[in-house]
C-alpha cells in the first residue's frame, strides 16, 4: 500500500510539474469566464448559458488531460527504460499500475475542483449583483447545489476515461492509446443509440450488435447529467449512487485487466 501511495505521490507531482495541464486548466478557468460575458449577451438566459458551458468546459478539459496524460503514465516508463531500474524495487507491477492510476485521478480531482470553484465564482459574483428583479426570473438560483451532482458524475466518468487509458497504455503506443479511448468514449455516448437503431430497423443482427455495444461497452451517456441539472430535471441521489457504483465496479476491472497485461509483458 505505502509503495502505492509512493508512485501515486510521484505521478501527481509530475501532472503538477507539467505545463500543458496548467495551460489546459488555465484555458478551462478563462472560458469559464468567459461564459459570463457571453451570458451577458442573452437576456434571461444568461445563467442557463453560464451553467451549461461551465459544466461541459470542466468535462471537456478533463477529459483531455484523462486521455492525453494517461496514455503515457506506462508507456514513457518503458520507452525511457526507467521500468527496469522501477522494477528492481521493492514494488509490485500491480502496485505500480495502481499508483499511476492514483496519481492521476487525483490530479484529475484537483483540477476539477480548481474549474467547478471558477464556476461557482462566476455564478456567485452574478447573484450578488443581480437585482432582486431578474433573481425573481431564474428558475433556479445562479449557485445551485444540484450543480454538484453533475460534477462527480464527470470524475466519475473521467476515473473511467483514465483507467481506460492505462489499460491501453500497457500494451499499445501512446496515438494508439488514444485513439481507442476516445473511440470507446464515443461509443458509450452513443451506446443508448445503438441499442434504440436494433429496434427502430427491426433487424436482429443489428439489435444484438447494439446490445452488445450497450450492456459491454461504458455507458458514459448514462453519466452525462449536465442537461438535467441545468434545466431542473431532478435527478435522485440514488440515480447518482448507483451510476458512482456503476463507474467504480467498472473501474475496477479495466483495472484488473491493465494489471494482468503488465504483469505478463515481459521487458528484456
Amino acid at each position: 500500500m505505502r509503495s502505492t501511495a509512493l508512485v501515486a505521490l510521484n505521478v501527481f507531482r509530475e501532472c503538477v510539474r507539467d505545463k500543458v495541464l496548467y495551460n489546459l486548466v488555465a484555458f478551462a478557468v478563462m472560458l469559464i469566464a468567459a461564459s459570463f460575458l457571453i451570458g451577458q449577451l442573452t437576456a434571461g438566459q444568461d445563467v442557463k448559458i453560464i451553467k451549461d458551458l461551465g459544466l461541459a468546459s470542466i468535462s471537456l478539459f478533463g477529459l483531455l488531460i484523462a486521455v492525453f496524460i494517461g496514455i503515457g503514465l506506462v508507456w514513457k516508463e518503458v520507452e525511457k527504460r526507467s521500468i527496469y531500474s522501477l522494477l528492481t524495487k521493492p514494488i509490485s507491477r500491480a502496485q505500480f499500475v495502481l499508483g499511476k492510476y492514483c496519481g492521476l485521478l487525483l490530479t484529475l480531482i484537483v483540477n476539477v475542483a480548481v474549474m467547478s470553484a471558477a464556476l461557482y465564482a462566476v455564478l456567485g459574483y452574478m447573484q450578488w449583483g443581480a437585482t432582486p428583479e431578474m433573481r425573481a426570473a431564474w428558475v433556479y438560483p445562479a449557485t445551485d447545489p444540484v450543480l454538484l451532482k453533475a460534477i462527480v458524475l464527470i470524475v466519475v466518468e473521467l476515473a473511467l476515461v483514465t483507467a481506460l487509458a492505462l489499460f491501453f497504455s500497457t500494451f499499445s503506443s501512446p496515438f494508439l492509446s488514444a485513439l481507442l479511448t476516445m473511440a470507446l468514449w464515443v461509443i458509450g455516448q452513443l451506446s443508448a443509440d445503438f441499442r434504440n437503431l436494433g429496434a427502430a430497423l427491426e433487424s436482429p443482427v443489428v439489435a444484438w450488435l447494439g446490445g452488445v455495444l450497450y450492456y459491454v461497452f461504458p455507458n458514459f451517456a448514462a453519466l452525462d447529467i449536465k442537461a438535467q441539472v441545468v434545466t431542473g430535471v431532478p435527478v435522485p441521489m440514488a440515480y447518482l449512487l448507483t451510476m458512482a457504483a456503476y463507474g467504480a465496479m467498472y473501474v475496477a476491472l479495466v483495472l484488473v485487466a491493465a494489471v494482468t497485461i503488465f504483469t505478463r509483458r515481459d521487458f528484456k
